[in-house]
């Protein structure tokens, strides 16, 4: 069974850090309505209670009401490195259940993996008895930093049932660090699950090495080679089983805006596997290509995707879009980088897309001066915007098309007086006098007229007319003298 249903959730923020939130679920077999409070205690952390009611229609017809009440509690204690991220319990009555609960197709059943044993039998999974529905829940994650000796944490749950004295328990704990570039990191988990026979313990290792590491004199270049990085894991349970995995993977281009990964493993049940991929991420979208194998099987696969946005000013082709987007404008400023947005450049006409923006907050849209053509000025290259929940929302920029110049003015054989506003007729652009009569312009076109004024008074202006040749616009800047009549 897999039930279309509605979903719909309410914040309210309210004084004293407190926030009031609720929601409610709805489908043909099942209707949920949760009410909760949260509030942020400063130095004592936040905590968070909600109780939720529901009626829920079981796969065998069967119908139940019931109520579940869950308690969250967050704390970092900065100065000892350590934080509890999540400490929470939730009780449930009997006639409890959950949408998910709902969706299965029998009261109760085996889900079994890919993976077989020797004599062939599928791996189990996992298992689910509606008749033994949940009671109490218990969870904990909570870590440790040891500063330059990397981290440790601890995660775990506990889950009883209605019905029976039997509980799912599962725990790990790890261990985390690196140097010199070095990540690698050790766990050990421990499970035990309702209906399925001994415990799983798995015991793993990874490690990630980068190339740059062995650059020579620690010389780091940015080329394919600097950013590739080398991994491996390996891991064995309590039956003996062991599987492991190594793999290189990197990103070429300029723009780094090409990842790829290859990667070998094999395990004690299926044998070897591997697999190969890149992904391209462009200014007008993604393609991706992949290849991957197993003992029983061979998968190729390709996939493009991208965006399109209409808007005041025409059509705009981008990556695929989020939720919540970004419209960059920046007329006339083609082929600009947008700064932490892989791939992601503006067209010919100077209009970008930046997809998944954050709600509610402040998103820094920032143009890459470095990727400007020399004929390209603006006059500001950061902007700020704060989208609602799946907005499209503007990021415009005053840009200057045109030569850049310093152009040496004089009148009378002496320069015009240093401070006098400068404006070029024809396109508007505007400037000051500097030292010695040198005015610096972006934006210029190739020739046209320009306004010096001083003063009130038409003694106390002047016009200087100026032509410049056609390779300025591919120049950084231009340097001529000119005369003011």
């Amino acid at each position: 069974i897999s039930p279309s249903f509605a979903q719909g959730e309410l914040f309210l923020g309210w004084r004293y850090g407190l926030t009031f939130y609720g929601g409610a679920q709805c489908s043909d077999r099942y209707n949920g309505l949760a009410l909760g409070i949260g509030q942020n205690l400063g130095r004592f952390g936040a905590y968070s209670l909600d109780l939720t009611h529901a009626r829920s229609q079981l796969a065998d017809d069967s119908k139940h009401e019931g109520q579940s009440l869950r308690f969250l509690y967050a704390k970092s204690l900065n100065g000892f490195g350590t934080n509890f991220q999540l400490l929470g319990y939730r009780y449930s009555t009997k006639g409890f259940y959950t949408l998910a609960d709902v969706a299965w197709r029998t009261m109760e059943g085996y889900q079994y993996g890919d993976d077989q044993d020797d004599d062939g039998v599928p791996d189990v999974q996992s298992y689910h008895n509606l008749t033994l529905n949940k009671k109490g829940r218990f969870q904990l994650n909570i870590s440790q930093s040891l500063g330059d000796y990397g981290s440790v944490y601890v995660s775990g749950s506990q889950q009883s049932y209605w019905g029976t004295s039997e509980s799912n328990v599962w725990y790990q704990l790890g261990y985390a660090g690196g140097v010199k570039g070095v990540s690698y990191a050790l766990s050990w988990s421990w499970n035990k699950a309702v209906g399925i026979e001994g415990t799983d313990r798995i015991a793993s290792f990874n490690v990630s090495v980068p190339f740059s590491l062995f650059t020579r004199h620690g010389y780091r270049r940015d080329n394919a080679i600097d950013r590739a990085y080398a991994t491996a894991s390996a891991s064995r349970n309590s039956d003996g089983d062991t599987s492991w995995q190594t793999g290189i993977s990197g990103t070429l281009l300029q723009d780094r805006n090409l990842n790829y990964s290859v990667t070998q493993g094999h395990t004690s049940n299926n044998g070897a596997s591997g697999s190969a991929s890149a992904n391209w991420q462009a200014t007008y979208g993604t393609l991706g290509v992949g290849y991957n194998y197993t003992r029983d099987q061979h998968d190729l696969n390709w996939q493009l995707s991208g965006g399109v946005v209409g808007h005041s000013d025409g059509i705009t082709f981008s990556q695929p879009l989020g939720d919540t987007n970004v419209l960059i404008k920046a007329p006339g400023a083609s082929g600009v980088s947008v700064e932490n947005q892989t791939g992601v450049k503006t067209d010919w006409r100077g209009y970008a897309v930046m997809p998944y923006a954050t709600v509610y907050r402040y998103n820094r849209v920032a143009l890459d001066t470095n990727t400007m053509s020399n004929n390209t000025d603006i006059e500001n290259n950061v902007s700020s915007v704060v989208p609602t929940n799946g907005a499209l929302v503007r990021a415009s920029f005053d840009t200057r098309i045109g030569v850049r110049a310093l152009l040496t003015v004089k009148r009378d054989n002496q320069p015009v007086p240093f401070g006098a506003v400068v404006r070029e007729t024809q396109s508007g652009v505007t400037s000051m006098v500097g030292d010695d009569g040198q005015i610096y312009l972006s934006g210029l076109p190739l020739s046209g007229e320009l306004l010096i004024q001083w003063g009130d008074g038409k003694q106390s202006q002047c016009r200087a007319p100026y032509s410049l040749p056609e390779q300025s616009l591919q120049q950084a800047i231009t340097l001529k003298g000119i005369r003011c009549e």
